[in-house]
């Protein structure tokens, strides 16, 4: 007895399956939309970003910091994506030094203040209230606690390094 001829799957439409995806979106429930926001969330949790723009660090250019000395806003036609966020710069030579070294420029902490992730807690820094402390850049929540971090440095580093992962814990919760 001969066998049949096995039948080949047609290939793969990656519209088709772009279509069924939108469509099972489309019909999930208000907790299953939550679900896929949080899902979105857990990629950048580690970086204050606006919920509403995806905006890392309210839209500021994290390499004027060090080469201008200032905060300064970024533009929204000089942009990048990185760790799940836009980051806006004010030059292209800027956007070209964060692409090649995100590390040196993006905020310790995700920007968040490292005096409350020092006590375990996440609290976004304000942009516009900042320290370079041995070339990293930091943000505060006020003057109060960028002060607060200036007399005792270290020592906040230190705490907020050990607390950093429990911090991060909970933000992805």
């Amino acid at each position: 007895m001969m066998a049949m001829p096995r039948k080949r799957k047609p290939p793969v439409d990656p519209a088709k399956i772009l279509a069924s995806l939108v469509g099972a979106v489309a019909g999930l429930s208000i907790c299953a939309w939550i679900s896929v926001v949080q899902l979105r969330a857990a990629t950048t949790e580690r970086i204050v970003t606006d919920y509403h723009t995806g905006l890392a660090i309210s839209g500021f250019d994290p390499v004027a910091y060090f080469t201008n000395g200032k905060a300064m806003l970024g533009s929204g036609e000089i942009e990048t994506t990185h760790a799940g966020a836009t980051w806006r710069f004010i030059n292209e030579g800027n956007r070209g030094a964060f692409v090649a070294s995100p590390d040196v420029y993006m905020p310790v902490f995700g920007g968040y203040d490292p005096t409350g992730v020092a006590r375990g807690v996440a609290v976004a820094g304000n942009p516009e209230v900042w320290l370079i402390i041995g070339e990293r850049l930091y943000l505060f929540r006020s003057p109060e606690t960028r002060n607060a971090f200036e007399a005792r440095s270290a020592e906040i580093i230190t705490n907020a390094q050990s607390q950093w992962p429990e911090v991060v814990r909970k933000l992805a919760q």
